[in-house]
């Protein structure tokens, strides 16, 4: 199992779990949810009490990805699996992206 932490606008929103047969869950922090100068990190993410969880990674989060030359360059000098969605994620995003959403690594 990996863990990634959600940060919007640098605050951490919830985290994002990778399972050990490849299927992935994302929850928001029970203190994100109660406060409502707090908003949905995406639309297709509703802010909500529930769980979400799909057998592949969430579109919002596929979407982060570098792709084409970057997307290979990334996995070179990183030496991760192009394959490797979550890692390439965690790689890509954790210092600056597109958008106010951040991913950083959590160990486990």
């Amino acid at each position: 199992m990996r863990k990634a932490k959600v940060l919007f606008k640098n605050e951490e929103a919830g985290i994002l779990i990778q399972h050990d047969d490849g299927s992935f869950s994302f929850r928001y922090h029970d203190s994100w949810i109660t406060n409502s100068d707090r908003q949905s990190i995406s639309l297709t993410l509703p802010k909500t009490e529930k769980e979400f969880h799909s057998k592949h990674l969430f579109p919002f989060f596929y979407n982060m990805l570098p792709e084409g030359s970057n997307k290979q360059l990334v996995c070179k000098l990183n030496r991760i699996d192009s394959e490797d969605y979550f890692g390439l994620l965690m790689t890509s995003a954790k210092h600056d992206s597109i958008g106010a959403v951040r991913i950083v690594k959590l160990d486990n």
